[in-house]
């Protein structure tokens, strides 16, 4: 039987502010030895060379640091796409950047596409790379308590990683049926998993 609502509701805050106190206190100069080491093993993956339209996102302050594959993207030739919000639909939407120069402030102070950048359908990118608190070795992701991402990933139909830090990495995450299951995570120790069980890059 699964547990009610309002159960899931608490252990997901409870696991939230716990991870948030953790990445909170985490040092600076860890925090960017760990996302070299994250944008690295990202540049590993197969699914890197073989993509024409890729997902990124802007990392907050506590979020591991990916802003460098931007660049790395653009030089291989493909199409850059990140969340930008919707004040009409009240939801994020992808839409593509070809320079800097296309971002402005978005809504939570994060830099986001200009309202003039080409809207892209999410069936359109062939890999993304996906911000969270917290994910389990199942492919499961506990996001920030909005639901953004899980409404970006609705039709999406390629690869999509978690990009996380190695503490950040939980034995199980309570799932709800709205929630996105990812293809793997990537931490500082590797490509974790992916939701068959089916390990492709182990840490040590």
């Amino acid at each position: 039987m699964n547990p009610p609502a309002a159960s899931l509701s608490a252990l997901k805050s409870a696991l939230r502010e716990d991870l948030r106190r953790q990445l909170r206190g985490l040092e600076a100069g860890l925090r960017e030895k760990w996302s070299l080491r994250i944008q690295e093993r990202c540049l590993e993956l197969p699914e890197w060379s073989d993509c024409r339209v890729v997902g990124l996102y802007h990392p907050r302050a506590d979020e591991p640091d990916v802003w460098p594959l931007v660049e790395r993207a653009w030089s291989a030739g493909k199409c850059v796409v990140l969340p930008t919000y919707d004040e009409v639909s009240a939801t994020y939407q992808w839409c593509r950047i070809a320079s800097f120069e296309d971002l402005v402030p978005g809504r939570f102070g994060i830099p986001e596409p200009r309202s003039r950048c080409d809207r892209v359908d999410a069936v359109r990118l062939d890999l993304v790379f996906v911000p969270g608190l917290g994910f389990s070795t199942d492919g499961g992701r506990l996001g920030r308590g909005q639901g953004f991402y899980d409404r970006l990933l609705k039709f999406f139909r390629g690869r999509s990683y978690g990009v996380a830090f190695d503490f950040q990495m939980l034995p199980q995450i309570p799932r709800e049926g709205h929630d996105v299951e990812l293809t793997g995570v990537i931490t500082p120790s590797g490509c974790r998993v992916i939701p068959s069980g089916v390990a492709l890059k182990h840490g040590h």
